[in-house]
């Protein structure tokens, strides 16, 4: 009797393992198309990181819920590479293991600039949404949704010798993104003849102590300071500007976008920073369908308002998904290569797209062709 009861056992046994095999072999994963990236998600630029990731993460969470691409959906990943090209390499290769065949790049230019020279190798499309340096693209594949350095430079230079007769420039000599911005505007006020109207002052990396920098400034006789660096900085260089008693107006490019929060604990500095303009690819009250929806969107599930990071890593999402679209994209095992010989044929024709970002198109370089916005915090 005991021998028949434990047969039966082991039979059923047999049957159970045997099914959850078969249906086992019955599984087959979905089908998706990968989107990598890299960015600093800690250490002290994660903001940038984190914000793109945002971004992205809420494009892709869009395209899916409308079906994604003929039914196919989009999986993003993004590996954390502390502001550092040293660290690409391996994430990369860890991106291209978990299937990645197209990228929004890396956040900023050092990493990007990296991940270009490992993406070059395999044809592998990617739009930055934050690199601004030119050698971040130089190559065919890749591409960016944010203005290039020199760019801004020109755009600021133009905006401020209309208005002022005595520029102040104080830039960071250390930083690709500043000295890129300072060749710009120095660029286009030669163009314009303006060599004389303008003085600068630089300071190193770190720098904490400005108050040599303003001084030069209000020897000149400067009505406005030209701040072609990030918030951080900017944010110590207004305080100095109020401690010395200068009444100048303040002037500054994408990478101011963030003050606000930066000095949000401190009362003296946010009634400082009153007056500042700055460029920026997004005005995030504006009263556009598009953006207002986006910044909608994005507050209702971060609970914070977006900055430009998110907004173009937005923008860089629904640009690779438009141009798939617009290349009749319909295969889910398709290469990498491949893909991106069909976006870049896509992006280097008659392509254009509207985003919160604004309307733009791309140069034979993959730069984005597009006009910023002035924003002025009041």
């Amino acid at each position: 009797m005991k021998k028949t009861v434990l047969k039966a056992l082991s039979l059923c046994l047999c049957l159970i393992l045997a099914l959850g095999a078969l249906a086992a072999c019955g599984e087959k994963e979905e089908a998706t198309y990968v989107i990598g990236a890299t960015g600093p998600l800690t250490g002290s630029a994660a903001s940038y990181g984190l914000s793109v990731q945002n971004g992205a993460k809420l494009a892709i969470e869009e395209i899916n819920a409308a079906g994604g691409l003929n039914g196919v959906k989009f999986t993003f990943e993004m590996i954390d590479d502390e502001a550092s090209g040293d660290k690409v390499t391996d994430a990369y290769n860890t991106l291209i293991s978990k299937g990645m065949v197209a990228s929004i790049g890396s956040v900023t230019s050092g990493s990007c600039i990296s991940f270009a020279a490992e993406s070059k190798n395999d044809n592998l499309f990617f739009i930055t949404p934050s690199a601004s340096a030119d050698d971040a693209i130089a190559n065919s594949n890749g591409y960016r949704i944010c203005f290039g350095d020199p760019d801004q430079g020109m755009y600021a230079a133009e905006a401020l010798a209309k208005d002022y007769t005595k520029i102040g420039v104080i830039y960071n000599v250390d930083d690709a993104y500043s000295t890129g911005l300072l060749g710009g505007f120095e660029s286009k006020m030669a163009e314009l003849n303006k060599k004389d109207a303008y003085v600068t002052r630089s300071f190193a990396d770190k720098a904490t102590d400005f108050s040599g920098q303003v001084s030069a400034m209000k020897e000149a006789g400067c009505d406005v300071i030209f701040l072609p660096i990030y918030y951080q900085e900017a944010s110590l260089i207004i305080a100095e500007a109020n401690k010395q008693g200068m009444s100048v107006k303040f002037y500054g490019c994408d990478g101011m976008d963030g003050i606000v929060k930066h000095v949000a604990d401190n009362a003296t500095l946010s009634e400082q920073i009153k007056g500042l303009k700055y460029l920026a690819p997004i005005d995030v009250e504006s009263t556009d369908e598009k953006i207002s929806k986006f910044v909608a969107d994005y507050k209702a599930k971060y609970n914070e308002v977006p900055d430009q990071f998110a907004a173009d890593a937005y923008d860089a999402v629904y640009v690779i998904f438009e141009a798939m679209k617009a290349a009749e994209i319909d295969d889910p095992e398709i290469t990498a290569s491949d893909l991106c010989d069909k976006i870049t044929a896509v992006l280097q024709g008659d392509f254009e797209y509207v985003g919160v970002t604004g309307k733009m198109t791309w140069d034979e370089k993959g730069a984005a062709v597009k006009a910023p916005v002035t924003i002025t915090i009041d």
